[in-house]
This record gives C-alpha cells, structure tokens and sequence, in this order.
C-alpha cells in the first residue's frame, strides 16, 4: 500500500495534538507538521518551521513540504492552527491584525501554494468555529470587511473575541469558495470545515495553571448552561481531537452536498453555517481582498 501523506497544522497542542496522535498511528501514514519555535515536538511526525505570523515563512514552510515529497502528493491538508487575543493591538511583520492574519490570511496562502500538489481524490480541511454564527454566539460577525479585519483601530474589551469569530468567519467562507472551485470539483477533492465547538484544555483557553483552573471549574456550570445553549457544552480535547482526525483520514464522511462539520455536545453534526457564512457575495470579496494581500492573484 502507497503511503499516505498529511500536511497539518496546529499540532503541537490542544485538540490538534492529540489528533496528530491518532494520525501517526495510521499505517502507512506520514504526518508533516509545521509549527513555530524550537522545542515544538510532534512523535512520529516531520516538523519544518512555520511562523503563520509571516506570509515569507507560510512560502518557506510550502517550498519545504514540496522539497521533502518531491513529486509525492499531499493526500490530506489540515488547516488547523488558531490563535486568540483579548484585544485587537497585536500586529505581524506584515502589518496585518494577528488573529486574521494567523486564523485566516495564512492559511489562505498555504493552502493556495499546496493545493497544486494536493492528490486528486484529496482532502482539504479547515478549522473554523460556531462563533461565526451570531444565531448562536452573539458576539458572532453580521457583516463582513476584510480591510477592516485587517488593519483594525485598537480595541480591547470584546474586540480580540469578535476578531476571532470574524476570522473563523472567513475560514468557513474560504473552505466555501475552494469547494465550488473549477480546480477541485474538478479534481475530486473534498473540503471540510469543522467545527470542534467550545473545547476546555485548549491554549485557546489559555494555558497557565490558573486558567486551566478557572476552566475546569466553569466546566459544571457550562454544562447546566449547554441544556439550553448546547454550543455552551464544555468539549474535552479527547473528543475533539478524535473527530477532526476522522474527518481528516475520511473515517466519517459528510453527508452529500454538505461542507460543514460541527461538534455539538460530543457528536458530530452537519448542519448549514450562518447565512452570512453561504453568501456567495462575501465569500468572493474575500478571496479577492486575500489574494491581494497575500500578492496572488486572484483566480
């Protein structure tokens, strides 16, 4: 049997680890992982650097993906990495606001780069969140402006919350328009965007003793909460971890037609994203204003 190869990243901790866990232990399996810093350790994984707060580093981390397979194909690219702030006053050396940069401009790029060396029959993933969806997070993006996401004035308060779920916004809207794209439909390549819910242990959450100890005592009241809000259900990394590495290796399947997998209280649900999330409008000012930023073009 051919082995397969998976490009991730976000793997180094949290849920994305554990699913890194779980792939590794696939026969025939060869995980890459591109992870930023030294130290960043992935068992039984290729790790090259990787910086999503540098497009230069995104270009270099595709050129030592495709210099590493030569003419082997990527079978499965797992976008996966995430990052969130309490404000909007952080900024990458290319000027952008981090947490659009980071969630959403530098996945762009990199899937972009790899998706020529993507197999035909391939797998294209991308971790969004339910907090795009104000029907269900009230803090959730009602409009969308990607000059605005990214090149903000300085906020605090719930600006850092509203420019994560604006970014996962855009993952969605991005997995969206490669989906109905000529190159993938044409080559069969499916695209899925998941959504692992509200998972406690996450850096996400933050990870010093203190948060870890805030998080597991608000873990009871989340539930209570999730009896009525189930978007509120306290996920464990375990579970969302083992979800998204099913989804990656095709072990669960979406149904026909449908590009969103969402985690609710443990179970994988399919449901529609936000409306906002299906507008056609929106998707392709955004892949316009991206390809720009990123120096591609556009089509």
């Amino acid at each position: 049997m051919p082995q397969s190869t998976i490009v991730m990243t976000g793997a180094t901790a949290g849920l994305g680890a554990h699913a890194a866990k779980l792939l590794v232990e696939q026969p025939d399996t060869r995980l890459i992982v591109g992870a930023r810093g030294p130290g960043r350790d992935v068992p039984g994984a290729l790790v090259l650097p990787l910086d999503l707060a540098s497009l230069d580093s995104v270009r270099e981390f595709a050129q030592g993906v495709r210099r590493e397979l030569g003419d082997a194909p990527i079978d499965v690219l797992v976008l996966n990495a995430g990052i969130q702030f309490r404000d909007t006053n952080h900024r990458t050396v290319d000027g952008f606001e981090t947490t659009f940069a980071v969630n959403h401009l530098a996945h762009y790029l990199l899937a972009r780069l790899l998706l020529p060396s993507l197999a035909d029959g391939g797998r294209l993933l991308i971790t969004t969140s339910d907090t795009h969806d104000p029907a269900i997070i009230p803090f959730g993006p009602r409009s969308l402006d990607p000059e605005s996401l990214a090149y903000p004035r300085p906020g605090s308060g719930l600006a850092g919350i509203r420019a994560y779920a604006s970014s996962k916004l855009c993952n969605l809207l991005t997995a969206g328009s490669f989906a109905v794209s000529d190159e993938i439909t044409r080559r069969g390549i499916d695209v899925v965007a998941y959504n692992p819910g509200l998972t406690l242990g996450t850096n996400l959450v933050g990870d010093s003793t203190s948060a870890q100890a805030i998080t597991g005592a608000l873990r009871p009241v989340l539930r209570l909460v999730s009896t009525v809000r189930p978007a509120f259900y306290p996920g464990r990394v375990e579970t969302a971890g083992k979800a998204l590495a099913d989804l990656s290796i095709g072990s669960t399947k979406l149904p026909e037609g449908r590009l969103y997998a969402s985690l609710v209280k443990g179970q994988l649900t399919f449901p529609d994203p936000a409306p906002l999330a299906r507008d056609d409008g929106a998707a392709a000012g955004l892949w316009r204003v991206s390809a720009e930023m990123v120096g591609l073009e556009a089509s």
